[in-house]
């Protein structure tokens, strides 16, 4: 099962809609809704690690579980619902306190 906080490979289907790349996002929707429905509200790691508003840094220490081949950037300003039939893997868990960190910019970013 996919849980909030997980970290994912994603199949994200480019514009022409034929060719895709895969890409690492966070699930931040809550354990109750990925259980109630086919998709799953997540944020967009990326491993450009340029300076960027609304961006959080995660590295390895920030894993409860998995590994991170390189250190990343978790890109809050764009959240987004998948459906988890797009979801490949399950690559690792961010910390509780990162999670918070994550909510508390998003919350920044809407407030």
């Amino acid at each position: 099962m996919i849980s909030q906080r997980d970290i994912v490979l994603l199949s994200f289907p480019f514009s022409d809609l034929k060719t895709r790349k895969v890409r690492p996002a966070i699930i931040i929707s809550n354990d109750n809704y990925n259980k109630k429905f086919d998709d799953v509200i997540a944020i967009p790691m990326t491993s450009n690690l340029d300076i960027r508003d609304y961006a959080i840094l995660i590295s390895n220490k920030d894993l409860e579980s998995g590994n991170l081949i390189k250190d990343s950037k978790a890109k809050v300003d764009r959240i987004f619902s998948v459906s988890k039939n797009l979801i490949q893997l399950k690559i690792g868990k961010i910390k509780m306190g990162v999670h918070k960190r994550i909510i508390e910019v998003l919350l920044g970013l809407v407030g």
